[in-house]
Parts: C-alpha cells; structure tokens; sequence
C-alpha cells in the first residue's frame, strides 16, 4: 500500500515539475513565469521529496526530506519575489495584453522623486485617463 501511495506521489510530483518547465518555455513574460516555476515547480519538487521520506521511512533521510521541502517553501516565493522585483525594476518589459501596472510610478513616488508620478512614464495612458478625472483634494480640504 505504501508502495502505491510513493509511485502515487512520484507521478504527481514529476506530472508538476513538467508543468513548470513547460511554464517557463511557453508563458508569455517573466513575471507570469516566476509564478508558474514557484508554484508548481516548489508543489512538484515537495511531492518528490515527500514520496522519497515516505518510501525511506527512516528518520535520517524523512528528516532530510521534510527540511528540505520547509525550506523550499520558505524560500522559493522569497526568491521570486525578489527576482520579479529585480526584473520590472530593471525595466524587463509586461506581456503585451496586461491589463494593469499597479507598480508603475510607485517607486518614485515612495522615494520622493520630482515629477514621479504615474503620467510622467511612458504607456500610462489609462493611468492619464484616470488622473484626469480624479478630483483630488487641495491644501484645504476642498475640491478642485
């Protein structure tokens, strides 16, 4: 019965790093890869290991396993976090159908850079749209 439930596991979890390589090869950005490699690549690699402490059954090589899978799951959307920073801060460009920037601006407006704001970057032009009919408040309070 064990047997069935590692072989089980085993497909499964290679059934998910397969889906994550082919994430990688066929999704259209970068952002939108690093969530198919974290996500079903760290589920994929999880099931693997945890078939491996299932099948050893000895608390030496579980032990190991079950570390390395709690440090997969910490670290792993860490990393992609950082990465998917790195690259749309280095400018790497969206997936031409994205419908939404939320970030754009953001980081010049955080840091208190003159003229940082959503209408000063290029290909805001929803977010011009946007600032053009939001009614801001002035010093006073009041409306425009």
């Amino acid at each position: 019965m064990i047997e069935l439930l590692v072989a089980t596991m085993l497909l499964f979890g290679a059934l998910l790093a397969a889906i994550a390589g082919l994430g990688l090869l066929r999704l259209p950005d970068v952002l939108i890869r690093m969530h198919a490699s974290t996500k079903a690549g760290t589920l994929g690699v999880g099931l693997i290991l945890a078939a491996t402490a299932l099948h050893y059954g000895e608390p030496g090589p579980s032990f190991r396993a079950l570390a390395t899978i709690v440090f997969l799951l910490i670290t792993a959307p860490v990393a992609a976090h950082m990465i998917a920073r790195a690259a749309y801060r280095t400018g790497v460009p969206l997936w031409d159908h994205a419908v939404i920037d939320e970030l754009r601006g953001a980081q010049d407006v955080q840091r208190g850079l003159p003229g940082a704001s959503s209408e000063a970057q290029p290909g805001a032009q929803n977010d011009r749209a946007l600032a053009k009919s939001d009614a801001r408040p002035t010093e006073s309070g009041a409306g425009p």
